[in-house]
């Protein structure tokens, strides 16, 4: 808005030029430990992305505690879980099940954290594409938009998911062409 009202300004449109610049950021100075949690929460995140797109279920479970909880809302408009598991074992299948598609594509988008000492709760949003291709060669896509409600927590110096709840907010399923 600034350089708008400035123009504006040149443009004899405006009385005054603006005086102050644009704001960008509300929050106060923040420290390097809390700098260097924040990115190793986002690149714990993107690990999981990158984990699953690759089929690295065993990678994909090492980002969990060993008593992790996992929940997934295939609706969100449906109050009761798809699936709802216990421990670092139990999350196999589900990974395993991404072996179903040919490709996928995980692409994360804004998130949020707020950090209370080794324990932290998150949101982020996320775009996953998924690949099939039948026998006769047609391809379909299903891209799901998905929101991932997190807590997190630092053992051994290492950010790492307690629980993750997968909202299913919406699907679209499509004929896909090579």
């Amino acid at each position: 808005m600034a350089g708008l009202t400035l123009a504006w300004f040149d443009a004899g449109l405006v009385a005054e030029p603006p005086t102050e610049g644009i704001t960008v950021s509300i929050h106060p100075p923040i420290t390097g430990a809390e700098a260097a949690d924040r990115l190793a929460i986002r690149e714990l995140v993107d690990s999981y992305a990158h984990c699953a797109d690759r089929r690295d279920a065993k990678g994909q479970m090492a980002l969990f505690t060993e008593d992790t909880h996992f929940v997934v809302y295939m609706d969100t408009r449906n109050p009761e879980p798809t699936q709802d598991l216990h421990g670092r074992a139990a999350l196999a299948p589900v990974f395993d099940a991404l072996n179903a598609y040919i490709a996928t594509m995980h692409f994360n988008g804004q998130s949020t954290v707020e950090l209370d000492g080794d324990r932290a709760a998150g949101e982020s949003y996320c775009l996953a594409y998924h690949l099939t291709e039948a026998e006769d060669g047609s391809r379909m896509l299903m891209v799901a938009s998905i929101r991932y409600l997190d807590t997190f927590v630092k053992q051994d110096g290492a950010w790492l998911f307690a629980e993750r709840r997968l909202m299913v907010n919406w699907t679209d399923t499509r004929p896909s062409v090579s």
